[in-house]
């Protein structure tokens, strides 16, 4: 996951000091920094960083990354749509369950998913009930901490 982490800075860096103006050029410029990715993962970091792209003024697009204000924003977003959802949250092993109000298990899990927590694999989500599936060596209490840490009005 270090490495993961890592990459990500280093994508967050490249596209604030240089002109990108395609997925190749990032891709070129990761290898020149050690790290060896694919396009599609590459695409899925891009996505996770919601990077975009914009008009350069000479008939060319070049990547940026979203404006502070727009992920405090979009982070207050999926708190209040968890906090909107969730009804308890207990766990056995490294398997999180959280219950929801009926209907509202996909929009927890996204907002899980989009907090993008170190400490989860992934979730799966039913209609009023989801798993999120903790990273080997990560407990329950850890997991705990950090939403709460995240999402200081949340009841466990």
């Amino acid at each position: 996951m270090k490495e993961r982490l890592t990459r990500l800075k280093a994508i967050r860096k490249l596209i604030k000091n240089y002109r990108i103006e395609s997925q190749e050029a990032l891709l070129a410029y990761l290898d020149k920094e050690g790290f060896e990715v694919t396009q599609a993962t590459l695409s899925r970091d891009l996505k996770l960083l919601k990077v975009g792209k914009v008009a350069d003024g000479n008939s060319g697009y070049v990547y940026t990354l979203p404006g502070e204000d727009e992920r405090q924003e979009s982070e207050l977003i999926y708190v209040q749509d968890f906090l909107r959802g969730y009804v308890s949250i207990d766990w056995s092993g490294n398997i999180v369950v959280i219950k929801t109000f009926p209907g509202h298990a996909n929009t927890v899990s996204n907002a899980l998913d989009n907090m993008n927590m170190d400490e989860i694999l992934g979730t799966v989500a039913g209609d009023n009930c989801l798993f999120a599936c903790l990273r080997q060596g990560v407990s329950g209490d850890q997991f705990m901490s950090e939403l709460k840490r995240r999402i200081p009005e949340i009841e466990a």
